[in-house]
């Protein structure tokens, strides 16, 4: 069964369907202390296909398919299929481009996410890449803020964003993190090549080991009473001045 106000599927044989063909998922919860063998199954399917669970208790399951007969388990599904990592390189590619990336660490808001793949798709950037835990996914809510930008960009979820970044900087890419501690502005660094963006989580910012593995920090010009910008207008402001760069001759 599918509960048409929300992005979500409850009951044990459509969540296995779901799981079965591949369907893009970003979490399960599953009702705690409730064995069964169709449960057992879901976890092992989830498990194979690298889908987060977590356990919750039953009246949180039944706020979130309004009451309905969920026998304990509901899946939230991603409102798109995400691409891979490797799936924005290769764009970069056929696009004859230096690759252009958006990485959000720790995003938590949905309404951040959405803007920020508007803007990334608007920029021209090849993709957006998100971490697994600990971050808004492709809900309904980040496909309706995106204007529909989430059908023509790529967004790619990854286990750990540290390592992908190294991964990233293996193959060329300069990696620019914004930070308050950043030793120069915005506009004195060199965007125009292949280059990856990281937006820090709306509360913390970056994480260290993020931060360490970013060859730039920069830091957006404040000059006002308010010491920060919104996590999706620092990566406008960013993302538009790459834009303004790489357009230059």
């Amino acid at each position: 069964m599918k509960n048409n106000t929300d992005d979500i599927l409850y009951g044990r044989n459509p969540v296995i369907e779901a799981l079965e063909h591949n369907r893009p998922i970003n979490k399960i919860y599953i009702q705690e202390k409730l064995n069964h063998p169709l449960i057992g199954k879901i976890r092992n399917l989830a498990k194979d296909r690298g889908v987060h669970y977590q356990f919750t208790a039953k009246r949180n399951l039944d706020q979130m398919c309004g009451g309905e007969n969920h026998q304990g388990v509901i899946a939230a599904a991603a409102a798109h299929e995400y691409a891979s990592v490797e799936d924005i390189l290769k764009l970069a590619e056929e696009r004859g481009e230096a690759p252009f990336v958006v990485i959000c660490e720790g995003l938590t808001d949905p309404h951040n996410l959405g803007s920020i793949i508007r803007t990334a798709n608007a920029a021209g950037a090849h993709g957006v890449i998100i971490p697994k835990n600990r971050s808004a996914a492709l809900n309904s809510t980040v496909a309706k803020v995106s204007a529909g930008a989430v059908e023509y960009t790529c967004v790619a979820k990854v286990a750990n964003i540290a390592q992908t970044l190294e991964k990233l900087k293996k193959l060329g890419m300069w990696i620019v993190g914004t930070d308050l501690s950043g030793t120069q502005e915005h506009y004195e660094c060199d965007l125009k090549g292949s280059i990856g963006i990281v937006i820090g989580s709306e509360g913390s910012g970056m994480s260290r080991l993020v931060r360490d593995n970013c060859d730039f920090l920069v830091k957006i010009p404040m000059l006002g009473e308010i010491e920060s910008l919104n996590a999706s207008v620092a990566a406008g402001v960013l993302l538009y001045e790459a834009v303004r760069q790489r357009r230059s001759k």
